[in-house]
């Protein structure tokens, strides 16, 4: 299709990059909170020869266009899902396969509802809807927790990172993982991960889930401080049809500290 000014600035906004088959299925990678497409690049040479490969960055982070950051837009996850809808559209994709981290995977939710059409399969590593306890519904943490990180985050943002990205990323043994997430973490403008994460940590997804048409599979890690086991079960059960594989990968980036084993997961469950 030809490249049009809207395209250009959908695709520069977003810091678009394709790899592999063009002829492929196409297959988008979507990172979570303060990370960037980086975090895909061991996965990624697993689909190259076979799939149509979209990385980007969301607009905050990476290479993205720090001047297209919008806090009213980016004030919700739905802008988020209105930028990959975005996306998809400007490169005409349909049949896409969506593979979105941490809070991507209600971004991709959210923009699976809104226009299902562009989807043929939606793959959640590591979901959260919400990430504060209510009631019977467990998230992991307690609102005092939420609210204890957020001020921790506000009042030194480096600092916070430094300390609690080890801890996200788990996998003690091997400190380099929990080192590559820092850096990631400390690479983002403090002023926008401040507010990324609060739409991040106080997002309520749950009502969305049972809305979901596209084919899902969850994909859930041991040890996951962030989206422990207990909620990748209840994203299981929320959503009509859906699948859960327990990866054998532990913490909260498989797609840093066990790359070929979600490749492999990933591969399994595309028809």
């Amino acid at each position: 299709m030809p490249t049009t000014p809207a395209v250009t600035d959908v695709l520069a906004r977003n810091n678009v990059r394709e790899l592999g088959n063009p002829a492929g299925r196409p297959v988008v990678f979507a990172h979570g909170f303060g990370c960037s497409q980086e975090v895909w690049r061991t996965v990624v040479p697993h689909f190259a020869d076979d799939y149509r490969v979209i990385l980007f960055d969301h607009v905050g982070a990476g290479g993205s266009d720090l001047s297209a950051y919008d806090r009213g837009k980016y004030d919700s996850l739905h802008g988020y899902a209105d930028d990959i809808l975005d996306i998809l559209e400007s490169l005409d994709l349909h049949d896409a396969v969506f593979v979105g981290h941490s809070v991507s995977t209600m971004m991709g939710v959210l923009a699976s509802v809104t226009d299902p059409s562009r989807f043929g399969r939606l793959v959640l590593v590591g979901p959260s809807p919400r990430y504060v306890d209510d009631g019977d519904y467990f998230g992991g943490f307690s609102q005092a927790d939420i609210d204890a990180l957020l001020d921790s985050l506000d009042a030194n943002y480096l600092g916070w990172s430094a300390t609690m990205a080890p801890i996200i990323a788990g996998n003690p043994d091997r400190p380099e993982v929990g080192e590559e997430l820092t850096g990631l973490f400390c690479a983002t403008d403090p002023a926008i991960g401040r507010h990324f994460a609060r739409v991040t940590f106080l997002s309520d997804n749950r009502a969305d889930l049972p809305l979901v048409t596209v084919p899902t599979v969850v994909l859930q890690c041991s040890d996951d401080v962030i989206a422990p086991t207990a909620v990748g079960e209840y994203v299981r059960a929320s959503i009509p049809g859906s699948t859960l594989v327990h990866l054998a990968a532990t913490g909260h980036l498989p797609n840093l500290s066990s790359p070929d084993e979600l490749a492999a997961v990933i591969l399994a469950n595309l028809p």
